[in-house]
């Protein structure tokens, strides 16, 4: 290939089976932030409290962001609420372990979509390898 030609894009869209996993990891970790509501019931000010209804509010923001994720804001609106669970270091460290652990996830992913993106651009991707080949044999 030379350098004034574009690689073939991928058959399967790698970003759409991408975005699955994000959706998956979001509803994951809404799934984990509720379950620290009995945690801000016993040691916090009680589910029906600021500290309650926060937790509440990040746990549903957390499942409307899995449709979301097409949007080019909702990664720093992701990023937004875990510095939200993040803010309750002082009041509720459990629920900040929460934000710490999927804060590395999150980074994890983003670094894991860039490094996809690289390769696509190249023409790396396995997908556009099979492609590349058929070009070549047909001429």
């Amino acid at each position: 290939m030379t350098e004034d030609q574009t690689p073939p894009a991928p058959a399967k869209d790698p970003m759409k089976g991408f975005r699955g996993v994000q959706a998956g990891t979001l509803i994951i970790e809404a799934i984990v932030v509720g379950l620290a509501l009995p945690v801000v019931a016993t040691l916090g000010s009680g589910i029906t409290s600021a500290q309650g209804w926060t937790v509440i509010a990040i746990a549903v923001l957390l499942v409307l962001l899995s449709g979301l994720l097409r949007k080019p804001w909702a990664i720093w609106v992701i990023l937004a609420l875990h510095g939200g669970l993040l803010a309750f270091v002082v009041a509720l460290p459990a629920v900040a372990i929460i934000g710490v652990v999927f804060l590395g996830v999150w980074l994890w992913l983003m670094w894991l979509r860039r490094d996809v993106a690289t390769r696509m651009a190249q023409g790396r991707l396995p997908s556009q390898q099979n492609q590349q080949s058929d070009q070549h044999s047909q001429r």
